[in-house]
């Protein structure tokens, strides 16, 4: 509960703060407290029940003791039991890590595991589902002759880490059952299918940290551990495994460790012949202020060991990158800040699986909005009906020898740019990735199983399967992101490269224009052929806005724009109503928006990470008033042609099954 950005504050200031509500007020609730606030104070502020309060004054309460007493067993126990890392108590005790743990080893001080009781004492339940506590009674017996396994689960579902881990490792868990092991999943997820207690034949529900991995590991002694299905949060704990005498079942920690080091993966690129993005590794604001002007602007600044873009953004000028810089901070930062120089180009990505000799490639994926805006926010398209035969070879070559390179066994996610016929790689990940549940699917290929065959020294034709890109699948698959922005006060509509949508949907159809249908509507964009508009894009955008907004004209639609975007769209012979902007006088474009009669805003921001007030304005009220809001130009062509032809298309019904014989064991 320990926040370092709140320890500068005042005291007045942290009372402040506790008037915001956010994700970090647990921080200043604990903050205050330290502070010398008593609970009543607090209740009086935030109205948070005190039985609540009353925890964190416990808590805080033995911060104080290990930071101000002598450190004996009876002390240390009582932090372990509150949940406290060694990591946190030798801080606070003014220790190493290494006492604190030989002090637990001479004090007798280690975990058990206690049974889930999964009927609520109503029955008697016998359920392999523990959990940790300091007790004295350990109930998870150690009694099989079977190898074991241990599979890290993707830990709590967020914004960029979702359900698809989930799928991957729940898949791997069968696969490596079917294959006579005993599985044991440690995850912390209540929400999740790995986290049945029918799924593995142990399952450990506790905190994916070195510390709680080590004591499992102790424990149980597992013949090797998997990490490659849970994600960058499982990826993360594969060097702190690896350290404990575990093999990591799969790609090794250094291949993992090659492919997010800047300078070990330029290395590899270099000798593999493959261009990318110039870029820069920095640890400072004032080496990242460099980089970015030594490439030139815009660049994507980033850190390394993350998912879901978090603290990614594209910086347009010095003042963006020390925003950026600022934010990237605020994350537990361990490893050093990416500078790239951003190309704007199509993406595309491809789930690779690989045996150490060659890979397997189910299809390649297309994303519709081009690089910039998060893979996992943008519509991805199987196949790539628009990229090249000439650019897809290219792409299976480049990922071959980064397979091979990478020494990859399981699965390898590339992330490519294909711009001027040229294909740049942006990043390699040896993992799984939220598309495979999604090509797996559609293409009926079981990568998740595949992969694990590869950890046990199968090769993949032995598999049934042949090295190289798949035949393609006689359908168009569509995945489309769902957001929740109006469940999230305040949050930007804006696309950008971290990620915002909460779900996603997939459109099946014999054609694209079918797919791209389905896939609107089941994202919950209603599909008209003509309604009322609003254009208001940035300067750089108009000539590109032009054909869409003509297209839309051509269909019957009414357009509302303000002044600049008006007046450009009329001087082309597009007429539009035109509209006052913010403060200009009313009606205004708020008005516009709230009047109910508005179907649809293309609204482009403007450059840099500041909110553009208007813009902000615009997007955030047309989300509150239920209207689809589309910020990328690419999205917005995707619209037009669904508006072309939703009336002309019957939409079919396909059978799932011939999708994917994955559907009949789901």
């Amino acid at each position: 509960l320990i926040d370092k950005n709140l320890k500068g504050l005042s005291d007045d200031a942290i009372g402040e703060r506790l008037h915001v509500v956010d994700d970090r007020r647990l921080f200043v609730l604990a903050e205050a407290l330290r502070r010398g606030f008593t609970a009543q104070e607090i209740h009086d502020i935030t109205k948070i029940d005190l039985w609540f309060l009353d925890k964190l004054v416990s808590i805080v309460n033995v911060e104080k003791a290990l930071a101000t007493e002598e450190l004996d067993r009876a002390l240390l126990l009582k932090a372990k039991d509150y949940g406290f890392l060694d990591e946190t108590v030798a801080e606070l005790s003014g220790k190493s890590v290494e006492e604190i743990r030989r002090l637990e080893d001479e004090w007798n001080i280690r975990p058990v595991y206690k049974m889930v009781d999964t009927c609520a004492a109503e029955f008697d339940a016998a359920t392999p589902y523990y959990y940790s506590s300091y007790g004295t009674e350990n109930e998870s017996v150690c009694q099989t002759d079977r190898k074991k396994v241990l599979v890290i689960g993707s830990g709590p579902i967020r914004i960029g880490q979702g359900i698809e881990f989930d799928f991957c490792s729940v898949h791997s868990v069968w696969a490596l059952r079917d294959l006579g092991y005993e599985t044991i999943i440690m995850n912390n997820n209540p929400e999740t299918v790995s986290t049945d207690f029918d799924i593995a034949d142990k399952l450990y529900f506790e905190p994916l940290t070195p510390e709680d991995v080590l004591h499992v590991v102790q424990l149980e002694k597992p013949d090797g551990a998997v990490v490659q299905f849970g994600g960058q949060t499982a990826i993360k704990l594969a060097g702190a495994i690896e350290k404990m005498g575990i093999p990591i079942l799969g790609t090794s920690f250094d291949s993992i460790d090659a492919a997010e080091d800047r300078e070990r993966f330029d290395a590899i690129l270099n000798e593999c012949e493959i261009p990318r993005a110039a870029g820069r590794t920095v640890f400072t604001c004032a080496e990242a202020l460099a980089a970015a002007n030594e490439l030139g602007y815009p660049v994507l600044v980033r850190p390394s060991y993350v998912l879901g873009g978090q603290g990614m953004h594209i910086a347009y000028s010095d003042e963006d990158v020390i925003e950026d810089i600022g934010v990237i901070n605020q994350i537990a930062q361990e490893h050093p800040i990416l500078v790239d120089k951003y190309i704007m180009g199509t993406e595309v990505e491809v789930d690779a699986v690989c045996d150490g000799i060659d890979s397997v490639i189910p299809g390649i994926m297309q994303h519709i909005e081009r690089a910039g805006v998060h893979s996992g926010d943008s519509i991805s398209v199987y196949p790539a009906v628009g990229v090249s035969k000439d650019m897809q070879d290219i792409i299976v070559e480049y990922t071959r020898r980064l397979a091979k390179a990478l020494k990859v066994k399981g699965l390898l996610n590339i992330q490519f740019i294909v711009k001027d016929n040229q294909v740049y790689v942006i990043e390699a990940n040896p993992r799984s990735s939220r598309t495979v549940p999604y090509i797996s699917k559609v293409t009926d290929i079981p990568i998740v199983p595949l992969a694990v065959g590869t950890f046990f020294g199968k090769t993949l034709p032995e598999m049934g399967y042949e090295y190289g890109l798949q035949p393609e699948k006689e359908l168009i698959a569509i995945k489309m992101p769902v957001f929740s922005f109006e469940k999230l006060y305040g949050a930007d509509v804006n696309l950008g490269p971290e990620m915002k949508s909460t779900g996603e949907v997939l459109g099946v159809a014999r054609t694209f224009d079918e797919a791209m249908i389905k896939a609107f509507y089941g994202a919950g964009t209603h599909m008209i052929k003509k309604g009322h508009v609003i254009i208001t894009v940035k300067n750089s955008d108009k000539q590109e806005v032009l054909p869409i907004a003509r297209g839309l004209y051509e269909l019957g639609w009414t357009i509302y724009a303000t002044a600049g975007t008006s007046t450009f769209l009329n001087d082309n012979g597009i007429p539009t109503i035109r509209t006052n902007k913010i403060g200009a006088g009313k009606p205004d474009i708020l008005d516009v928006i709230l009047s109910g009669k508005i179907d649809l805003v293309i609204n482009t921001p403007s450059k840099g990470v500041s909110h553009n007030r208007d813009g902000y304005l615009i997007r955030r009220n047309a989300v509150e008033a239920g209207i689809p809001c589309l910020t990328s130009l690419d999205t917005a062509n995707a619209f037009l042609t669904c508006a072309q032809h939703v009336e002309t298309t019957q939409l079919s019904v396909i059978d799932i099954t011939t999708v994917s014989s994955f559907l009949n064991f789901i």
